[in-house]
């Protein structure tokens, strides 16, 4: 009797241990073993269209050779600083913008009719039916001198607003500007900041708003009291899927942008293909990578002591 359960005991360690390592090889993969790769890349010396070996045997010794001037230049270069405060900065306004547009429609939907939220929920996931390249050059030929949507914002007179914010550099000239890629971008990730927000207010216990209700809160105050904080995690969640692709993004700032906007992906382009450049492009990429590894860091430290809180 007990060689079978110790048998039947092994098979599901076996299995627990296969459930828990896939991921971590596929991690080991294609996140941690490109990421020392260019790690190394960023800290060697080119030689030809290779690069020199960083550890190397002379005479029976060890040596360790690392060339740490692309870090280095890159604090001392203003271009580099202004790149990676421009993405952060076009990132984080995207973020906003589209946690200001989700999480209305993301609360409609958690609270319609039942029968009604499957077709709310594919409405927001119909976007991804269509390739992202088509999309984004869809909105090039929607903001053009002619388009429909240029048109509209003209006759509106918005582009006076958007002039006088420095949005646009010139009244009825949407592309290649601050304005289209902002649009282009919230455009594109905001179904990542809905799914979130709308998976974490369906759930919501709506008898917390009755009791609130009951002891003399009125609706506005429950939503801020109960609603908001409640949502918090879907806030951050929703926040981190739109904010971290948003500061390597290339395509988007590349087709709508312009030549002029300065963004983190578009000076890694530069660097790898145009000036042939790969320890610096390296290194651009390895400190990017590090300014998205804190906001995840954040979100990974609320979520264990959100854990935390629920036992």
């Amino acid at each position: 009797m007990m060689r079978p359960l110790q048998t039947c005991w092994n098979w599901l360690r076996r299995g627990r241990t296969a459930v828990i390592g896939l991921p971590y090889l596929w991690l080991l993969a294609f996140f941690l073993l490109p990421f020392l790769i260019v790690l190394k890349i960023s800290v060697s010396e080119s030689e030809g269209v290779g690069f020199k070996d960083v550890l190397v045997v002379k005479q029976g010794l060890l040596q360790l050779s690392v060339k740490f001037s692309n870090y280095v230049f890159l604090t001392q270069d203003d271009l580099y600083f202004k790149t990676f405060v421009s993405s952060i900065k076009y990132a984080a306004v995207t973020t906003l913008l589209c946690l200001a547009i989700g999480y209305p429609f993301a609360y409609f939907m958690a609270r319609a009719k039942a029968t009604l939220q499957p077709a709310l929920l594919m409405l927001v996931m119909l976007p991804f039916w269509t390739s992202f390249l088509l999309r984004v050059y869809a909105w090039k030929g929607l903001l053009t001198e002619h388009g429909w949507v240029a048109e509209l914002l003209t006759a509106l007179r918005i582009d006076h607003l958007l002039l006088s914010a420095e949005l646009i550099p010139a009244l009825g000239r949407y592309m290649n500007s601050p304005f289209s890629l902002v649009l282009g971008m919230v455009y594109t990730y905001l179904p990542f900041m809905i799914l979130p927000l709308y998976g974490n207010l369906a759930k919501m216990d709506l008898r917390l708003l009755e009791a609130a209700s009951d002891l003399g809160a009125t609706p506005w105050v429950g939503f801020w009291t109960i609603t908001v904080p409640l949502s918090k995690a879907g806030i951050i969640a929703g926040s981190m899927l739109v904010f971290i692709p948003c500061v390597g993004e290339f395509v988007i700032p590349e087709l709508l942008g312009g030549p002029q906007t300065l963004m983190i992906g578009r000076v890694l382009w530069d660097e790898f293909f145009s000036n042939n450049d790969w320890p610096m492009a390296s290194t651009v990429a390895i400190v990017m990578i590090l300014l998205i590894i804190v906001p995840l860091a954040i979100f990974n430290r609320y979520q264990a002591q959100a854990q935390e809180a629920r036992r």
